[in-house]
């Protein structure tokens, strides 16, 4: 009995795992045919996007940080029988000449053309010349579930004829990118960029794009394509905005204009420290030492909810506000927002420090006249040892770099505390003054005295509050480890035999003709034969112009900045361009290499490496600056016309302008056209029109303005 028993429960559990397996393989089949079903669904409306011409670097900052632009094809959605269609804008950030979009079912390719863009949203619409044109059907935003399955979908190499290429995931969160993005796991990559994000029933619940919390541009985002971390703009919120992109009308990220006083957007009460002039802020009369309270009726308590409260709106939207101003609650009714305020202006105290200076804080070498420094009783030879804002306790820093980094991340006309030991008295004030904006004024003359020759020595370190201070890159002290504890590790390191070390070798100097390490490429450089590595060099990089990257002209080049170097601890770099018409994009890349290599043989200092060219090197040169923008920290030019689009200031990446035309020069007026170019984007620029001067390079005054220049760009 017991025997049959155990038989008809082992045929039972037999039976039971069977049916198990073909339920789930019913349930894998019912599912892959749903999903093939919502591909097809929505196929008809995913196009095919080519582009040609155009930059063939897209991105600022390093090497790294760089796109070259691809060769394939993309992906675009159609979002109006007429003839609109709907891309990530990353697939148009190489400024293209050309946009060809090819739909399913028709036979030719189609020419289109960039109506507008959402810069918030980063999508862009298409026109083609097409009408009865399917569209896709809008996930409600209600109905879209974090779990769900999503599908990216993106049309490249396949044919129109066969289904779009798929990447199956889930939706793994909302409102993201501040209240603006879907998040899903699918793979999302420029193969699908533009493509949409399709819901089990064909429906599309976003388009796909890179996006970024800490960017704004069209790359934004990209270094994490294929991570499982991938964004989609709600397809109902693209219907909303259809209209004014139709128009024509670009679209721009809605600003209030307030600075606030922490950097802690979790933990830190929403304390305003600065108005932007002209903001929203400003014109509701909002003032600096209030705080956020309230917006559109939500309570305000940390600085995160501010920005997903407006990360959604755009240029022109309103809001309510509330804020508390010492005792008394106040609201502003319909603030109106204003478009981008990205358009940094960087602060200025009205010094130059003297460099390579290991002590504490920040010897003062020149106090520009007019300044806040120069009001506040600065003079040659003070030391600033600490700084502070509003009530704030005053902290140390540990020299010019670091002070430097404080004062990018202020704004005109905030209020700051300086601590200052007196040269003449020897005695240690403090003094309060306002930040003026940085000024484009070149003094007649500075002082020669620019350095303390101890750039190699090593830097006293400022305390931070109730902790050890550490240089940037140096390893944390271990927690509960006393200074004079030896480590475990000490005592086999006190037995390894003593090596001896080799003989130091000297860095080379005077004219170097080098080649790339693939051997692709050749450049010159001119090290001072004084040269002291103590002592930090500027470093200008020569962009010769068309028909002059032989070694004569060069040679010529260097002969002519030989005793500026000497003199002025100036080294001089000069890459010779692929083509002999004038410099191509792609050479970014190169020069970026070749001058970080120099960075490391010798001694450089990172705030003044400037980029200079004449004619098509001088348009390479303004190119180099806006799209290498950890590196170039000035440009300057000679008969050379901005023809890239100029790109907005970055906080913690100065970038200044020497800009000289010849008035006898035919492109004189553009020239002067590009310094009003880079003025209105609130760039530093130092112009100069040379009356009796040519398509040529400057005179002997000139020159000597830009050495001064030059030895002024660590202005603070």
């Amino acid at each position: 009995m017991l025997c049959r028993s155990f038989v008809l429960s082992v045929a039972l559990c037999t039976a039971l795992v069977g049916a198990a397996r073909l339920a789930a393989q019913d349930l894998d089949d019912v599912q892959q045919a749903t999903m093939r079903a919502a591909i097809a669904k929505v196929a008809p409306t995913v196009v095919q996007i080519e582009t040609s011409g155009g930059s063939d670097i897209v991105g600022s900052g390093s090497v790294s940080q760089q796109i070259r632009k691809g060769t394939g094809p993309t992906t675009g959605l159609i979002v109006s029988p007429d003839g609109y269609i709907v891309s990530s804008a990353f697939n148009f950030a190489n400024k293209p000449s050309a946009i060809f979009v090819a739909i399913p079912g028709h036979k030719d390719r189609l020419v289109a053309k960039v109506v507008a863009t959402d810069h918030s949203r980063m999508v862009s619409l298409l026109k083609v010349d097409a009408t009865g044109l399917p569209v896709p059907t809008a996930t409600p935003r209600k109905e879209i579930r974090i779990g769900q399955w999503a599908l990216a979908l993106g049309r490249t190499w396949t044919s129109l004829d066969t289904l779009p290429s798929v990447s199956a995931g889930i939706v793994s969160a909302l409102g993201r990118i501040y209240g603006k993005a879907i998040q899903t796991d699918a793979k999302v990559s420029p193969v699908n960029y533009g493509g949409p994000l399709v819901d089990l029933e064909g429906r599309v619940m976003g388009v796909l794009v890179p996006a970024s919390p800490r960017g704004q541009d069209e790359t934004a985002g990209y270094e994490w394509y294929d991570s499982g971390i991938g964004f989609a703009i709600p397809l109902e919120d693209i219907q909303a905005v259809l209209p004014r992109l139709k128009q024509g009308h670009d679209l721009h990220k809605g600003q209030l204009g307030v600075s606030l006083q922490s950097q802690d957007i979790y933990g830190a009460k929403p304390v305003i420290v600065n108005i932007t002039p002209d903001s929203a802020a400003q014109r509701a009369g909002i003032k600096a030492g209030d705080v956020l309270t309230e917006i559109d009726g939500v309570p305000v308590v940390r600085q995160a909810q501010i920005l997903h409260h407006l990360g959604p709106k755009y240029e022109g939207d309103t809001v309510s506000l509330k804020v508390l101003r010492g005792k008394e609650e106040i609201r502003f009714d319909d603030v109106k927002l204003t478009g981008s305020q990205s358009t940094f202006i960087y602060a200025f105290l009205g010094i130059l420090p003297v460099r390579d200076d290991p002590e504490l804080g920040e010897e003062v070498r020149y106090v520009f006249a007019n300044s806040p420094a120069d009001a506040a009783g600065i003079r040659a030879g003070d030391r600033i040892v600490k700084i502070g804002m509003g009530d704030e306790p005053m902290t140390s820093f540990s020299g010019r770099d670091e002070l430097t980094t404080i004062l990018n991340h202020l704004l005109p006309g905030m209020e700051i505390k300086l601590e200052v030991h007196r040269k003449e008295s020897q005695k240690t004030e403090t003094i309060k003054l306002t930040l003026g904006v940085l000024s484009d004024v070149l003094p007649d003359k500075l002082p020669r005295q620019a350095t303390r020759g101890q750039a190699l020595a090593k830097r006293k370190e400022a305390p931070a509050a109730g902790a050890d201070r550490l240089r940037p890159g140096a390893p944390p002290r271990a927690r509960g480890l006393r200074k004079d504890e030896p480590k475990k590790d000490d005592k086999k390191a006190e037995e390894k035999p003593e090596v001896k070390k080799e003989e130091e070798k000297k860095p080379e100097t005077g004219l170097l003709k080098r080649s790339t390490q693939a051997g692709d490429h050749e450049y010159w450089a001119y090290v001072p034969e004084d040269y002291d590595s103590n002592i930090a060099h500027a470093l200008v990089i020569w962009l010769h112009p068309a028909g002059k990257g032989k070694d004569k002209d060069t040679e010529n080049m260097i002969n002519a900045w030989e005793d500026y170097c000497s003199e002025n601890h100036i080294i001089l770099l000069c890459p010779r361009a692929e083509s002999e018409t004038g410099w191509l994009a792609s050479e970014v890349e190169f020069i970026q290499q070749v001058a970080q290599d120099l960075m490391t043989e010798y001694t450089i200092d990172r705030q003044r490496i400037v980029a200079h060219g004449m004619g098509i090197g001088g348009q390479m040169a303004f190119y180099l600056g806006f799209n290498a923008r950890d590196v170039i920290r000035g440009v300057a030019t000679t008969g050379a016309v901005l023809t890239n689009l100029v790109k907005e200031n970055v906080a913690s990446q100065r970038l200044s302008f020497f800009v000289v035309a010849g008035g006898k020069d035919p492109l004189a007026e553009a020239i002067a056209e590009t310094k009003t170019k880079l003025i209105a984007h609130k760039f530093p620029v130092v112009f100069r029109e040379i009356p009796e001067m040519g398509n040529q390079y400057f005179d002997a005054v000139t020159l000597d303005e830009l050495i001064r220049w030059i030895d002024s760009l660590d202005r603070q």
